[in-house]
C-alpha cells in the first residue's frame, strides 16, 4: 500500500514538473499587462496579433505542408523498411538493419541537422522547402519502422499460409492480410511521424534557408528579440493542436483494433 501510495506521489510530482510551465505559460498567454508578470486582466490581444500576422501564417502553412507530406513519404518507406527488416532470412541480416535504422533515433539532433547541411552543399541542393522536406523525411522513417515492427512480430504466420492455401498472390497477401493486420502500427507510425515534424527545431534549423521557416524556427528567432505574449499565444495554439492530435489517434486507434486473424475475401 504504501508503495502504491509513492509511486502516485511520484508520478504526479513528475506530471507537475512537466506540464506546470506549460501552464503557466498558457495562463500569461491572456495577460493585458505584457509581461510574464503581474496579471493584470484578461485578454485575447496576442492571439489576435497572432492570426493577423500574415508572415506567421505563412510560416504554419509551411509548417503543415512539410509535416504532413514528410510523415505520408515516411510512413510509405517505413512500412516498406518494416516488411523488408520482418521478412529478412538471417537473424544477422535483420539484427544489422534494425542497427541501421536506429542510427538515426540515437544520433544527436544536432549532428544530423550538420550532416544534413554538408551533404546538401556537396550536391548543390538550396535550403529552403526541398532540404527541409528530405530532412524530415530521413528521421521519420525509422520511427515509422518502429512503430510497424512490433504488429509485424505479432502476425502468425498462419495467417500468410491460409492466404496462400486459399491461392491468394503475393500481391493479395500483402493488401488484404498484411496491411490489414498492421494498420494499428502504420496509423501510430504516421501520427509519430506528425509529431516529430511539427516539433522538430534542431536538424530544421540547420537546413532552413532564408525566405523559408517553421514553427519551431520561427519562435526561437521570436524569442531572441525579446519577450512577447504574442510566442506565448503561439506556443499554447501549437500545444492545443498537439493535444487534438494525441486524442484523435487514441479514438482512430481504438475504432481500428482487431481481434487477431484478418478474415480475406473470397
Amino acid at each position: 500500500m504504501k508503495k502504491k501510495i509513492g509511486a502516485n506521489i511520484y508520478l504526479i510530482a513528475v506530471f507537475i514538473i512537466l506540464y506546470a510551465p506549460i501552464f503557466y505559460l498558457m495562463i500569461y498567454s491572456f495577460n493585458s499587462g505584457g509581461a510574464m508578470h503581474d496579471f493584470k486582466g484578461f485578454t485575447l490581444e496576442w492571439y489576435k496579433e497572432v492570426f493577423h500576422d500574415t508572415r506567421l501564417i505563412v510560416i504554419v502553412l509551411n509548417t503543415l505542408v512539410i509535416a504532413l507530406l514528410s510523415s505520408a513519404i515516411a510512413t510509405i518507406f517505413g512500412v516498406l523498411g518494416a516488411l523488408a527488416i520482418a521478412n529478412a532470412r538471417s537473424r544477422r541480416t535483420k539484427n544489422m538493419l534494425l542497427t541501421l535504422n536506429n542510427v538515426l533515433i540515437v544520433s544527436p539532433d544536432v549532428i544530423i541537422g550538420a550532416s544534413f547541411l554538408i551533404l546538401y552543399t556537396l550536391i548543390g541542393i538550396k535550403l529552403g522547402f526541398t532540404s527541409v522536406l528530405i530532412s524530415h523525411i530521413a528521421f521519420s522513417i525509422p520511427i515509422v519502422v518502429l512503430m510497424v515492427l512490433p504488429k509485424l512480430q505479432e502476425m502468425s504466420p498462419t495467417l500468410i499460409d491460409a492466404a496462400r492455401d486459399l491461392g491468394a498472390t503475393r500481391r493479395d497477401v500483402l493488401t488484404r492480410v498484411v496491411l490489414p493486420f498492421i494498420s494499428p502500427g502504420i496509423l501510430a507510425g504516421f501520427f509519430m511521424a506528425l509529431t516529430y515534424s511539427l516539433d522538430d527545431f534542431a536538424v530544421t534549423f540547420f537546413v532552413t534557408g532564408n525566405g523559408f521557416s517553421t514553427l519551431s524556427v520561427e519562435i526561437y528567432s521570436r524569442a531572441r528579440q525579446g519577450i512577447s505574449l504574442s510566442i506565448n499565444a503561439l506556443s499554447t495554439l501549437i500545444f492545443l493542436f498537439t493535444i487534438i492530435l494525441v486524442i484523435g489517434y487514441y479514438f482512430i486507434n481504438r475504432k481500428s483494433v482487431r481481434p487477431n486473424g484478418v478474415g480475406m475475401r473470397q
